[in-house]
Protein backbone atom coordinates (compact mmCIF):
# COMPACT_ATOMS: atom_id res chain seq x y z
CA UNK A 1 0.00 0.00 0.00
CA UNK A 2 1.21 3.41 -1.05
CA UNK A 3 1.56 5.78 1.73
CA UNK A 4 -1.41 8.10 0.73
CA UNK A 5 -3.42 4.86 0.83
CA UNK A 6 -2.12 4.05 4.12
CA UNK A 7 -3.14 7.24 5.23
CA UNK A 8 -6.12 7.60 4.16
CA UNK A 9 -7.22 3.76 5.69
CA UNK A 10 -5.82 4.91 9.06
CA UNK A 11 -7.85 7.70 8.88
CA UNK A 12 -11.40 5.99 7.62
CA UNK A 13 -10.58 4.15 11.34
CA UNK A 14 -9.89 6.39 13.17
CA UNK A 15 -13.71 8.08 11.63
CA UNK A 16 -15.18 4.74 12.75
CA UNK A 17 -13.57 5.00 16.19
CA UNK A 18 -15.24 8.50 16.49
CA UNK A 19 -18.90 6.96 15.73
CA UNK A 20 -18.25 4.45 18.62
CA UNK A 21 -17.65 6.99 20.66
CA UNK A 22 -21.03 8.26 20.48
CA UNK A 23 -22.67 5.04 20.82
CA UNK A 24 -20.56 4.07 23.96
CA UNK A 25 -20.94 7.42 25.65
CA UNK A 26 -24.48 6.90 25.63
CA UNK A 27 -24.36 3.50 26.97
CA UNK A 28 -22.29 4.97 29.57
CA UNK A 29 -25.03 7.83 30.56
CA UNK A 30 -27.62 4.86 31.05
CA UNK A 31 -24.93 3.07 33.12
CA UNK A 32 -24.07 5.83 35.36
CA UNK A 33 -27.96 7.72 35.14
CA UNK A 34 -28.40 6.55 39.40
CA UNK A 35 -25.58 7.81 40.32
CA UNK A 36 -25.98 10.10 43.36
CA UNK A 37 -23.23 12.33 42.40
CA UNK A 38 -23.31 14.81 39.71
CA UNK A 39 -19.30 14.69 39.48
CA UNK A 40 -19.03 10.90 39.37
CA UNK A 41 -21.24 10.70 36.32
CA UNK A 42 -19.56 13.56 34.78
CA UNK A 43 -16.23 11.70 34.88
CA UNK A 44 -17.95 8.36 33.37
CA UNK A 45 -19.55 9.57 30.41
CA UNK A 46 -18.13 13.04 29.71
CA UNK A 47 -14.21 11.62 31.04
CA UNK A 48 -14.37 8.41 29.04
CA UNK A 49 -15.21 10.75 25.92
CA UNK A 50 -12.21 13.03 26.59
CA UNK A 51 -9.88 10.51 26.81
CA UNK A 52 -10.80 8.81 24.10
CA UNK A 53 -11.62 11.08 21.59
CA UNK A 54 -7.85 12.02 22.58
CA UNK A 55 -6.29 9.14 21.72
CA UNK A 56 -7.74 8.80 18.63
CA UNK A 57 -6.34 12.36 17.68
CA UNK A 58 -3.00 11.68 18.88
CA UNK A 59 -3.21 8.62 16.80
CA UNK A 60 -4.48 10.61 13.73
CA UNK A 61 -1.56 13.12 14.00
CA UNK A 62 1.11 10.37 14.17
CA UNK A 63 -0.39 8.24 11.27
CA UNK A 64 1.22 11.05 9.00
CA UNK A 65 4.98 9.87 10.35
CA UNK A 66 4.47 6.05 10.28
CA UNK A 67 6.13 6.24 6.64
CA UNK A 68 8.89 8.60 7.01
CA UNK A 69 12.31 7.83 6.88
CA UNK A 70 12.13 6.47 10.22
CA UNK A 71 9.23 4.22 10.03
CA UNK A 72 7.60 3.58 13.08
CA UNK A 73 9.66 4.22 16.45
CA UNK A 74 8.35 2.49 19.58
CA UNK A 75 6.62 5.97 20.49
CA UNK A 76 4.36 5.59 17.25
CA UNK A 77 4.07 1.88 18.27
CA UNK A 78 2.74 3.08 21.89
CA UNK A 79 0.07 5.19 19.79
CA UNK A 80 -0.72 2.69 17.52
CA UNK A 81 -1.35 -0.08 20.35
CA UNK A 82 -3.67 1.88 22.71
CA UNK A 83 -5.62 3.50 19.97
CA UNK A 84 -6.48 -0.22 19.11
CA UNK A 85 -6.56 -1.21 22.51
CA UNK A 86 -9.57 1.63 22.98
CA UNK A 87 -10.86 0.55 19.43
CA UNK A 88 -11.35 -3.40 20.07
CA UNK A 89 -12.82 -2.54 23.71
CA UNK A 90 -15.33 -0.07 21.51
CA UNK A 91 -16.53 -2.57 19.37
CA UNK A 92 -16.91 -5.30 21.72
CA UNK A 93 -19.33 -2.85 24.13
CA UNK A 94 -21.13 -1.68 21.14
CA UNK A 95 -21.87 -5.06 20.08
CA UNK A 96 -23.33 -6.16 23.44
CA UNK A 97 -25.20 -2.78 23.52
CA UNK A 98 -26.59 -3.51 19.79
CA UNK A 99 -28.13 -6.44 20.81
CA UNK A 100 -29.51 -5.08 23.73
CA UNK A 101 -30.75 -2.52 21.53
CA UNK A 102 -32.02 -4.81 18.74
CA UNK A 103 -34.25 -6.99 22.01
CA UNK A 104 -35.41 -3.96 23.12
CA UNK A 105 -36.87 -2.51 19.99
CA UNK A 106 -38.63 -6.04 19.31
CA UNK A 107 -39.94 -5.90 22.38
CA UNK A 108 -41.33 -2.26 22.05
CA UNK A 109 -43.45 -4.20 19.06
CA UNK A 110 -44.50 -7.31 20.57
CA UNK A 111 -45.36 -5.30 23.81
CA UNK A 112 -47.89 -3.09 21.82
CA UNK A 113 -49.27 -5.86 19.30
CA UNK A 114 -50.23 -8.12 22.16
CA UNK A 115 -51.13 -5.19 24.62
CA UNK A 116 -54.31 -5.66 26.40
CA UNK A 117 -57.63 -3.28 25.58
CA UNK A 118 -57.01 0.36 27.27
CA UNK A 119 -53.32 0.03 28.44
CA UNK A 120 -51.59 2.66 27.09
CA UNK A 121 -49.44 2.89 23.92
CA UNK A 122 -45.92 1.68 25.00
CA UNK A 123 -42.74 3.23 22.91
CA UNK A 124 -41.65 0.74 20.06
CA UNK A 125 -37.94 1.65 21.65
CA UNK A 126 -38.17 1.47 25.53
CA UNK A 127 -35.36 2.91 27.32
CA UNK A 128 -31.99 1.29 27.76
CA UNK A 129 -32.23 -1.27 30.80
CA UNK A 130 -29.19 -0.62 32.84
CA UNK A 131 -27.99 -4.23 32.93
CA UNK A 132 -27.45 -4.41 29.36
CA UNK A 133 -24.63 -1.23 29.53
CA UNK A 134 -23.42 -2.92 32.83
CA UNK A 135 -23.02 -6.02 30.53
CA UNK A 136 -21.06 -4.54 28.05
CA UNK A 137 -18.90 -2.86 30.07
CA UNK A 138 -18.14 -6.30 32.12
CA UNK A 139 -17.76 -7.79 28.32
CA UNK A 140 -15.37 -4.77 27.32
CA UNK A 141 -13.13 -5.00 29.80
CA UNK A 142 -12.28 -8.40 29.38
CA UNK A 143 -9.99 -6.90 25.95
CA UNK A 144 -9.30 -3.77 27.45
CA UNK A 145 -7.40 -5.80 30.63
CA UNK A 146 -5.88 -8.26 27.76
CA UNK A 147 -4.27 -5.75 25.59
CA UNK A 148 -2.43 -3.94 27.96
CA UNK A 149 -1.11 -6.85 29.52
CA UNK A 150 0.06 -7.63 26.20
CA UNK A 151 1.88 -4.26 26.37
CA UNK A 152 3.29 -4.10 29.61
CA UNK A 153 3.91 -7.81 30.10
CA UNK A 154 3.62 -10.28 27.19
CA UNK A 155 5.64 -8.77 24.89
CA UNK A 156 8.41 -10.10 26.75
CA UNK A 157 7.14 -13.01 28.04
CA UNK A 158 9.89 -15.16 26.63
CA UNK A 159 8.67 -19.26 26.18
CA UNK A 160 11.19 -21.95 25.23
CA UNK A 161 9.73 -24.16 22.84
CA UNK A 162 11.56 -27.37 22.53
CA UNK A 163 11.27 -30.10 19.18
CA UNK A 164 12.88 -33.71 18.66
CA UNK A 165 12.79 -34.67 15.13
CA UNK A 166 14.08 -38.44 14.12
CA UNK A 167 15.45 -38.47 10.33
CA UNK A 168 16.82 -42.29 9.43
CA UNK A 169 19.53 -40.79 7.38
CA UNK A 170 21.31 -38.23 9.45
CA UNK A 171 24.69 -38.63 9.93
CA UNK A 172 25.05 -40.59 12.98
CA UNK A 173 27.99 -38.17 14.21
CA UNK A 174 24.60 -35.69 14.70
CA UNK A 175 22.79 -37.47 16.51
CA UNK A 176 21.65 -35.63 19.28
CA UNK A 177 23.12 -32.41 17.91
CA UNK A 178 20.91 -29.39 19.11
CA UNK A 179 20.38 -25.78 17.43
CA UNK A 180 18.80 -22.93 18.66
CA UNK A 181 16.70 -20.99 16.75
CA UNK A 182 15.17 -17.36 17.08
CA UNK A 183 13.53 -15.32 14.92
CA UNK A 184 11.92 -11.69 13.76
CA UNK A 185 13.89 -9.36 16.05
CA UNK A 186 12.44 -6.26 14.92
CA UNK A 187 15.23 -4.20 17.22
CA UNK A 188 13.74 -1.37 15.98
CA UNK A 189 10.20 -1.87 18.19
CA UNK A 190 12.52 -2.76 21.67
CA UNK A 191 11.63 -0.08 24.72
CA UNK A 192 12.94 -2.22 27.62
CA UNK A 193 16.94 -3.33 26.42
CA UNK A 194 16.97 -5.14 30.00
CA UNK A 195 13.72 -6.99 28.85
CA UNK A 196 15.67 -8.18 25.93
CA UNK A 197 18.79 -9.23 27.82
CA UNK A 198 16.10 -11.68 29.53
CA UNK A 199 15.37 -13.13 26.22
CA UNK A 200 19.02 -13.41 25.16
CA UNK A 201 19.87 -15.10 28.25
CA UNK A 202 17.31 -17.64 27.95
CA UNK A 203 19.08 -18.30 24.44
CA UNK A 204 22.11 -18.45 25.48
CA UNK A 205 21.35 -21.22 28.69
CA UNK A 206 20.38 -23.72 26.07
CA UNK A 207 24.05 -24.01 25.26
CA UNK A 208 23.14 -25.54 21.73
CA UNK A 209 25.35 -27.01 19.08
CA UNK A 210 24.57 -24.59 16.13
CA UNK A 211 22.85 -20.74 16.40
CA UNK A 212 20.92 -19.74 13.70
CA UNK A 213 18.99 -16.37 12.92
CA UNK A 214 16.00 -16.78 10.18
CA UNK A 215 15.29 -12.90 9.75
CA UNK A 216 13.67 -9.11 10.06
CA UNK A 217 16.69 -8.11 12.17
CA UNK A 218 15.05 -4.74 11.94
CA UNK A 219 11.98 -2.95 11.25
CA UNK A 220 13.45 -0.63 7.95
CA UNK A 221 16.90 0.73 9.08
CA UNK A 222 20.33 -1.23 9.97
CA UNK A 223 20.81 1.63 12.35
CA UNK A 224 17.86 0.21 14.70
CA UNK A 225 20.65 -2.79 15.60
CA UNK A 226 23.34 -0.72 16.96
CA UNK A 227 22.17 -0.23 20.45
CA UNK A 228 21.97 -4.27 21.06
CA UNK A 229 25.14 -5.70 18.91
CA UNK A 230 26.73 -6.14 22.04
CA UNK A 231 24.10 -8.27 23.64
CA UNK A 232 22.84 -10.68 20.63
CA UNK A 233 26.52 -10.97 20.00
CA UNK A 234 26.53 -12.70 23.16
CA UNK A 235 24.62 -16.01 20.63
CA UNK A 236 27.72 -18.32 20.63
CA UNK A 237 27.82 -21.60 19.72
CA UNK A 238 30.40 -24.95 19.11
CA UNK A 239 29.26 -25.03 15.51
CA UNK A 240 28.91 -21.47 14.64
CA UNK A 241 25.98 -18.76 14.17
CA UNK A 242 24.61 -18.33 10.85
CA UNK A 243 21.75 -16.15 9.66
CA UNK A 244 19.22 -14.91 6.74
CA UNK A 245 17.56 -11.33 5.63
CA UNK A 246 13.83 -11.56 6.28
CA UNK A 247 11.66 -9.07 4.22
CA UNK A 248 11.49 -5.93 6.55
CA UNK A 249 15.77 -6.10 6.24
CA UNK A 250 15.42 -4.87 3.02
CA UNK A 251 14.02 -1.44 3.53
CA UNK A 252 10.87 -1.38 1.60
CA UNK A 253 8.44 -0.15 3.92
CA UNK A 254 9.49 3.16 4.31
CA UNK A 255 10.92 6.28 2.50
CA UNK A 256 14.61 6.65 1.04
CA UNK A 257 15.93 9.89 -0.79
CA UNK A 258 17.20 7.70 -3.13
CA UNK A 259 17.69 3.70 -4.58
CA UNK A 260 21.95 4.81 -3.56
CA UNK A 261 20.58 5.27 0.15
CA UNK A 262 18.29 2.30 0.07
CA UNK A 263 21.18 0.26 -0.76
CA UNK A 264 23.82 1.44 1.26
CA UNK A 265 21.54 0.54 3.90
CA UNK A 266 21.47 -3.34 3.23
CA UNK A 267 25.26 -2.71 2.87
CA UNK A 268 25.33 -1.82 6.65
CA UNK A 269 22.83 -4.52 7.56
CA UNK A 270 24.76 -7.34 6.06
CA UNK A 271 27.84 -5.81 7.88
CA UNK A 272 26.26 -6.02 10.67
CA UNK A 273 25.53 -9.64 10.92
CA UNK A 274 29.01 -9.57 10.74
CA UNK A 275 29.42 -7.26 14.04
CA UNK A 276 27.21 -9.82 15.65
CA UNK A 277 29.38 -13.15 14.54
CA UNK A 278 26.51 -14.39 12.57
CA UNK A 279 27.75 -15.87 9.06
CA UNK A 280 24.75 -14.39 6.94
CA UNK A 281 23.98 -17.31 4.21
CA UNK A 282 22.57 -15.48 0.89
CA UNK A 283 21.82 -17.68 -1.62
CA UNK A 284 24.37 -20.27 -0.55
CA UNK A 285 25.27 -23.30 1.81
CA UNK A 286 27.73 -24.52 4.00
CA UNK A 287 28.91 -27.68 5.28
CA UNK A 288 28.53 -28.39 8.95
CA UNK A 289 31.10 -31.01 10.11
CA UNK A 290 31.09 -33.24 13.32
CA UNK A 291 33.05 -36.54 14.22
CA UNK A 292 34.52 -36.87 10.48
CA UNK A 293 30.76 -36.16 8.75
CA UNK A 294 28.78 -33.37 7.39
CA UNK A 295 25.13 -31.48 6.70
CA UNK A 296 24.75 -28.85 4.89
CA UNK A 297 23.12 -26.02 5.71
CA UNK A 298 21.65 -23.78 3.38
CA UNK A 299 20.47 -20.06 3.46
CA UNK A 300 18.32 -18.23 0.62
CA UNK A 301 17.40 -14.42 1.19
CA UNK A 302 13.44 -13.53 1.38
CA UNK A 303 11.05 -15.44 -1.03
CA UNK A 304 7.33 -14.84 -0.12
CA UNK A 305 4.27 -15.72 -1.65
CA UNK A 306 3.03 -12.37 -1.25
CA UNK A 307 6.36 -10.09 -0.11
CA UNK A 308 9.40 -9.59 -1.73
CA UNK A 309 10.78 -12.89 -4.01
CA UNK A 310 14.23 -12.42 -4.08
CA UNK A 311 15.63 -16.18 -2.21
CA UNK A 312 16.72 -18.28 -5.16
CA UNK A 313 16.75 -22.24 -3.74
CA UNK A 314 18.49 -23.68 -6.92
CA UNK A 315 21.36 -21.11 -6.56
CA UNK A 316 21.81 -21.96 -2.96
CA UNK A 317 21.98 -25.57 -3.12
CA UNK A 318 24.84 -25.34 -5.94
CA UNK A 319 27.76 -27.09 -4.88
CA UNK A 320 25.90 -29.25 -1.80
CA UNK A 321 26.27 -32.68 -1.95
CA UNK A 322 22.92 -33.90 -3.50
CA UNK A 323 22.89 -37.21 -0.76
CA UNK A 324 23.83 -34.70 2.51
CA UNK A 325 21.12 -34.17 4.99
CA UNK A 326 19.86 -30.62 4.75
CA UNK A 327 18.68 -27.86 6.63
CA UNK A 328 17.66 -24.60 4.78
CA UNK A 329 17.09 -21.34 6.55
CA UNK A 330 14.26 -19.27 4.98
CA UNK A 331 12.68 -16.61 6.10
CA UNK A 332 8.68 -16.95 5.11
CA UNK A 333 7.20 -20.16 5.68
CA UNK A 334 5.45 -19.98 2.47
CA UNK A 335 8.70 -20.31 0.56
CA UNK A 336 8.34 -23.94 2.25
CA UNK A 337 4.65 -24.09 1.09
CA UNK A 338 5.37 -23.79 -2.43
CA UNK A 339 9.30 -24.64 -3.43
CA UNK A 340 10.52 -26.39 -0.63
CA UNK A 341 8.53 -29.18 0.09
CA UNK A 342 7.82 -30.84 -3.10
CA UNK A 343 11.36 -29.87 -4.83
CA UNK A 344 13.12 -32.72 -6.61
CA UNK A 345 16.12 -32.11 -3.97
CA UNK A 346 15.24 -33.25 -0.13
CA UNK A 347 15.53 -30.79 2.06
CA UNK A 348 14.82 -32.60 5.39
CA UNK A 349 14.27 -29.77 7.56
CA UNK A 350 13.43 -25.34 6.77
CA UNK A 351 13.74 -23.61 9.93
CA UNK A 352 11.09 -20.13 8.87
CA UNK A 353 9.81 -17.19 11.31
CA UNK A 354 7.55 -14.60 9.82
CA UNK A 355 4.34 -14.60 10.69
CA UNK A 356 4.49 -14.00 14.68
CA UNK A 357 1.52 -15.92 15.26
CA UNK A 358 0.23 -12.53 14.44
CA UNK A 359 1.50 -11.34 18.18
CA UNK A 360 -2.43 -12.68 19.19
CA UNK A 361 -4.32 -16.00 19.57
CA UNK A 362 -4.72 -18.93 21.52
CA UNK A 363 -2.20 -22.08 22.45
CA UNK A 364 -3.84 -24.40 24.65
CA UNK A 365 -4.71 -28.14 24.77
CA UNK A 366 -7.06 -28.83 22.22
CA UNK A 367 -7.67 -25.20 21.19
CA UNK A 368 -4.78 -23.57 18.68
CA UNK A 369 -6.45 -19.90 17.02
CA UNK A 370 -4.69 -16.89 15.72
CA UNK A 371 -6.19 -14.46 12.92
CA UNK A 372 -3.19 -15.05 10.89
CA UNK A 373 -4.23 -18.74 10.10
CA UNK A 374 -6.15 -17.29 7.76
CA UNK A 375 -3.39 -16.09 5.31
CA UNK A 376 -0.83 -18.99 6.42
CA UNK A 377 -1.49 -22.23 6.00
CA UNK A 378 1.83 -23.05 8.26
CA UNK A 379 1.99 -20.46 11.10
CA UNK A 380 3.62 -21.62 14.44
CA UNK A 381 5.63 -24.54 15.14
CA UNK A 382 5.87 -28.13 13.13
CA UNK A 383 4.51 -29.22 9.80
CA UNK A 384 5.30 -32.03 7.94
CA UNK A 385 4.79 -33.45 4.19
CA UNK A 386 6.18 -36.83 3.67
CA UNK A 387 9.08 -36.34 6.32
CA UNK A 388 10.07 -33.14 5.49
CA UNK A 389 9.65 -30.64 8.39
CA UNK A 390 8.78 -27.30 8.78
CA UNK A 391 9.37 -25.65 11.96
CA UNK A 392 8.28 -21.74 12.30
CA UNK A 393 9.48 -19.73 14.99
CA UNK A 394 6.61 -17.12 16.29
CA UNK A 395 9.58 -14.81 16.65
CA UNK A 396 11.62 -13.10 19.21
CA UNK A 397 10.35 -9.42 19.11
CA UNK A 398 7.52 -7.21 17.94
CA UNK A 399 6.16 -5.08 15.38
CA UNK A 400 3.43 -2.24 15.01
CA UNK A 401 1.49 -3.64 17.94
CA UNK A 402 3.50 -3.26 20.52
CA UNK A 403 2.79 -6.25 22.40
CA UNK A 404 1.69 -10.32 22.52
CA UNK A 405 -1.14 -11.79 23.84
CA UNK A 406 -1.53 -15.76 23.91
CA UNK A 407 1.65 -15.80 21.33
CA UNK A 408 4.21 -14.95 23.33
CA UNK A 409 7.98 -14.40 21.87
CA UNK A 410 9.97 -17.92 21.24
CA UNK A 411 13.65 -19.64 21.34
CA UNK A 412 13.24 -22.73 19.69
CA UNK A 413 15.75 -25.30 20.64
CA UNK A 414 15.50 -28.60 17.96
CA UNK A 415 17.11 -31.88 18.73
CA UNK A 416 18.24 -33.98 15.49
CA UNK A 417 17.95 -37.89 16.11
CA UNK A 418 18.76 -40.53 14.76
CA UNK A 419 15.61 -42.83 13.80
CA UNK A 420 16.57 -46.01 15.87
CA UNK A 421 17.11 -49.44 13.21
Amino acid sequence: MHRGGFITFFLIIAGISLLLDWYVFNGLKTLTAGWALARARQAGTWGYLVISVGVTLVFMLGVSSFTTAKGMTPVHEWVLSIFLTFLITKIVFVLILFLGDIGRFFYGIVSNIIKPKGKVIEPFFPARRKFISEAALLVAAIPFAGFFYAMFKGKYDFKLHKQTLYFDDLPDAFDGFTITQISDIHSGSFDNTEAVQRGIDLAKAQKSDLFVFTGDLVNNAAWEIEPYIDRFAQMKAPYGQFSILGNHDYGDYIQWNSEEEKAANLEKLKQQHKALGYRLLLDENVEIEKGGQKISLIGVQNWGRSFIKLGDLDKALKGADKDAFKILLSHDPTHWEEKVRFNPTTIHLTLAGHTHGAQFGVEIPGLRWSPVQYRYLDWAGLANEKNRYLYVNRGFGFLAFSGRLGIWPEITVITLKKTAV
